[in-house]
């Protein structure tokens, strides 16, 4: 057992590896293959053993020193382990908790929902892992951060084709960026949280499919988050009120937190429509509804109304009301 563990770490690191290393190659596929860094562990750690998808972190982290140098820990290893590795690994651990049921025998294995708020707490962690490296401090923090973008946009600008679109001036460069330094914090780790889930049920599923899914495969639009997950979102979104590092740090945490009760949201949304006509049109339009919000820059408003369904779901138990009503056949 243990030398298929570390042949399956071996294998996941080394994927692990490239597929963070990807963006060095400017394809254009490199972000898309970045995202998906955390699956190779994720799929070692959920269908072998947590053990398998540490050693695959540990792979992981030899290969991408070997490749960029002692010299680029800081830049590349270190935010390989506080974005990829440690989340994906702690992951896969908690996807194979379980304790014995003492009421129906078996095994109670770790929640769905629990398993999604903790995508929601590592992505948060994630984004405010790196704000040492940027700064203490608002001041700092924020020209570290506008420093780096307005570097960004120079080369940009540089490299733009000849015949391309018309470089903005100064003054609409300058509007751009301070827009930007205010929402990449919390952008950035609810991306962080939606990838976090991504790969997750992406593994799952993969290894589901192939036989090797170690846990039964949850009802996910039955899944309950614990309680303590709606009390931090609120008290995540008053904070980020607050001035200062305070309210850049809650406004971290909110966003992360609004995407996985978007997610709750789509959860409830999933429930309450079984066995409607139309259901897969709804389902559709729904989803559809996401990514066209995002185009018109006003995608915060499906999102918002998600939370706010998963929130009411909470209190009033929405789902367990129209199952009641419905004929057995219809409730699973």
């Amino acid at each position: 057992m243990m030398m298929q563990n570390g042949l399956i770490g071996i294998g996941a690191g080394i994927a692990t590896a490239l597929l963070f290393a990807s963006p060095a190659s400017g394809s254009p596929f490199a972000l898309l293959l970045l995202i998906l860094a955390p699956l190779p562990i994720l799929i070692a750690a959920i269908g072998w053993s947590h053990w398998a998808g540490l050693f695959a972190v540990a792979v992981a982290v030899a290969s991408l020193t070997l490749v960029f140098g002692p010299v680029a820990f800081q830049s590349n290893v270190v935010p390989f382990i506080l974005g990829v590795g440690a989340p994906a690994w702690w992951l896969g651990y908690l996807a194979l908790l379980a304790r014995s049921n003492p009421m129906g025998g078996g095994l109670e294995w770790y929640p769905a929902g629990s398993l999604v708020f903790w995508a929601a707490i590592l992505g948060a962690l994630e984004m405010l892992a790196v704000i040492p490296f940027y700064g203490w401090d608002q001041e700092t923090f924020q020209a570290t951060l506008r420093s780096m973008l307005e570097a960004a946009l120079r080369i940009s600008s540089d490299v733009a084709p000849s015949g391309g679109p018309a470089i903005p001036g100064a003054s609409d460069s300058t509007r751009f960026v301070d827009f930007l330094v205010i929402v990449m914090p919390p952008a950035a780790a609810a991306l962080s949280t939606v990838t976090n889930m991504l790969n997750l049920w992406l593994a799952g599923r993969v290894l589901n499919i192939s036989g090797r899914l170690r846990r039964p495969w949850p009802d996910l639009p039955a899944m309950r988050f614990p309680p303590i997950a709606p009390a931090l979102l609120i008290a995540t979104l008053l904070g980020s009120f607050a001035s200062g590092m305070f309210g850049i740090a809650a406004g971290i945490g909110a966003a992360a937190l609004l995407i996985a009760h978007t997610a709750l949201g789509l959860a409830v949304v999933h429930m309450i429509t079984r066995g409607m006509p139309g259901r897969s049109g709804v389902l559709a339009a729904i989803y559809a509804t996401l990514p066209i919000f995002g185009l018109l820059r006003v995608m915060h408003w499906p999102v918002i109304a998600l939370a706010v369904l998963a929130l009411i779901d909470l209190i009033f138990d929405l789902r367990g009301r129209v199952a009641s009503g419905r004929p057995p056949a219809v409730r699973e």
